[in-house]
């Protein structure tokens, strides 16, 4: 199921820097999956002013372990304001483009670590000693949250345990 959500999100990224508005700004041929995406911060930058569209917020939403209430705390906004975006298809603005994009960067870092959904869920939930006792899932509202969860995402990746 990760594989099919892999292509889907490959698609959404292909297609969307297609698009006329990015394409005039940055070459298609240097974003070719959703993994390069987090290789380029330009193509991230244009990405969140451009407006993250709905069609691309549902596969990344689909990817992650957050369910819609997460998904409404995280972005800030009510879930009939996320269910609008969803009737109307209309774009996110760029604040909640780029919170998207940083909860979407820790979900790959988070199943590249783990290797599977389910663990990197759990691991969320879990209050973390290193982390001051805190549950990761609560320091992902800010970028400097988000950054503590990067690091020590990559010190388990490293092997180093505190």
């Amino acid at each position: 199921m990760q594989d099919q959500l892999e292509k889907r999100l490959d698609r959404e990224i292909v297609s969307l820097f297609k698009r006329a508005t990015i394409r005039n700004h940055f070459p298609i041929s240097k974003v070719n999956s959703y993994s390069d995406l987090f290789n380029n911060k330009r193509a991230i930058i244009l990405l969140i002013n451009e407006g993250i569209p709905y069609s691309l917020f549902q596969v990344i939403k689909d990817a992650s372990p957050f369910s819609e209430n997460d998904w409404s705390a995280l972005l800030k906004i009510s879930l009939k304001s996320l269910q609008r975006y969803k009737q109307t298809e209309q774009q996110f603005k760029p604040s909640q483009s780029e919170k998207i994009i940083e909860v979407a960067e820790v979900t790959k870092k988070g199943i590249d670590t783990f290797g599977d959904i389910h663990k990197f869920k759990l691991w969320l939930e879990t209050p973390n000693f290193s982390m001051g006792n805190v549950k990761p899932m609560e320091l992902l509202t800010d970028s400097y949250g988000k950054e503590m969860v990067i690091s020590e995402l990559t010190r388990i990746d490293h092997g180093i345990l505190v």
